[in-house]
């Protein structure tokens, strides 16, 4: 019972720093562009030289 006493705040910690690195991600604009990354390889022109 007393492992409880060390797994639980772990766990809190682990939490709390993904919901800091998602909140992170979100203001800093990781997520605004979801269509360009999906279309780039046909939009790209990787003619060879002649």
């Amino acid at each position: 019972m007393s492992i409880i006493y060390i797994v639980l705040p772990l766990a809190l910690l682990v939490v709390l720093a993904a919901v800091i690195a998602y909140v992170w991600a979100a203001r800093s604009g990781q997520f605004d562009d979801t269509t360009t990354p999906a279309v780039r390889i046909v939009l790209e022109d990787d003619t060879p030289g002649h």
